[in-house]
């Protein structure tokens, strides 16, 4: 049983089945919960995750009901489907209480979550709370482990999935073709994230910033890859804008864009790392419902939201937070590096220093996630 919960979730989900059907051959059976990337691998989610894409407290609350609902109904799937192994990816709010309920279940089936919470970051009482209700962790980030390993969780590093995009078949010159961009015309990126709340806080602010940078560059293109979980949504934003935008949907066309770009402008997320990879200077911004970014700037450890900000201790790209996520300071931020050329260069060099720091260049995750998926299951199955 392969859940998850979000685009990044499903991502993950589906590199792990390939990888556990290479090991396994064809005749492995999935099921669970995911999106089109884990579909297209064998997993026949029985409901659309993108209502489980929550961003926020208020949110989150209102939609515990749903939540409630539909981590009973995967351990319904479960209970029908008798798995061998369950692997929960990332998720916190849902795949916990997923977890929960398939312990109820059977407590001999092995339940691994694959990404834990940054507890680092924030929450450091989570290290316990997911100890109580798995058996293992994989680990996406090398400095996990002490934190869980302390409560009584065994956990495996595999490596972050990010750090392994393949950008070889990537083609900026087919994407300005499509959209009919000279060589040297300026493209930006813009990025809004992957959940509906995103859409709804973030990209009101990133609208305003591509009006005040094209009333000011009106040769400057303006390029959207949508996430498949809000695709919808931003299209139906996008076109009411007074300014064209093209939005790209696939991960060809996205791969494509971001080679593309001169500069992005980002929601906060795996897509940063993403960027990075692709050698693109970025922007990054986030903004959270009032009420949870009270309690998060009470929680929170780091001064940093972005990844590779924290792997480099620097703001490396600058983060515009909160009420910081605005027009004007994004739009400044933005144009400081569509216009120095120096700048570009010494960002995309930093960012590459910091994903060094990251773990580039390990082993692939999804095959590293397999072996430890397989040696849990071993290992219960020897007791």
């Amino acid at each position: 049983m392969l859940v998850a919960a979000e685009a990044s979730g499903d991502d993950r989900g589906a590199g792990l089945a390939r990888a556990l059907k290479a090991r396994l051959g064809q005749d492995v059976r999935f099921v669970g919960v995911g999106g089109e990337r884990m579909a297209a691998e064998g997993v026949k989610s029985p409901f659309d995750i993108s209502e489980l894409s929550i961003l926020g407290l208020l949110e989150g609350l209102l939609a515990y009901p749903r939540v409630v609902r539909r981590a009973d109904e995967t351990a319904a799937l479960a209970a029908r489907e008798k798995p061998d192994v369950a692997v929960l990816i990332d998720s916190w709010g849902f795949t916990l209480r997923v977890a929960q309920r398939l312990k109820t279940l059977d407590p001999r089936l092995p339940v691994i979550k694959y990404v834990g919470p940054q507890v680092w970051a924030t929450r450091p009482g989570r290290a316990r709370t997911l100890a109580q209700a798995v058996d293992h962790l994989l680990s996406i980030h090398a400095f996990d482990a002490p934190y869980f390993e302390a409560e009584g969780l065994p956990v495996t590093f595999v490596g972050n999935a990010a750090l392994t995009l393949d950008f070889s078949k990537a083609d900026p010159k087919r994407l300005r073709a499509e959209i009919g961009a000279a060589p040297d015309q300026p493209i930006l990126l813009v990025l809004p994230g992957s959940r509906p709340g995103e859409i709804a806080r973030v990209l009101p602010a990133f609208e305003a910033a591509v009006s005040l940078l094209k009333a000011r560059r009106p040769d400057l293109l303006i390029v959207i890859p949508a996430a498949p979980t809000v695709a919808e949504a931003v299209k139906a934003r996008v076109a009411g804008w007074p300014q064209r935008a093209h939005v790209i949907e696939g991960e060809t066309g996205k791969l494509d864009a971001m080679k593309a770009a001169t500069v992005a402008l980002a929601c906060s997320g795996t897509v940063t790392t993403e960027l990075a990879l692709a050698g693109v200077p970025m922007v990054v911004g986030y903004r959270l419902g009032p009420v949870t970014a009270v309690i998060v700037r009470r929680l929170i450890r780091t001064p940093y939201v972005t990844l590779f900000n924290i792997a480099a201790q620097a703001f490396v790209a600058p983060e515009l937070i909160q009420e910081h996520c605005n027009g004007p300071e994004l739009a400044a931020e933005v144009a400081k590096r569509l216009d120095d050329p120096q700048l570009r260069a010494a960002q995309v060099a930093a960012q590459s220093a910091a994903l060094d720091k990251m773990g580039r260049g390990g082993p692939d995750p999804s095959e590293a996630a397999a072996d430890a998926v397989l040696k849990v299951v071993e290992a219960r199955r020897g007791t």
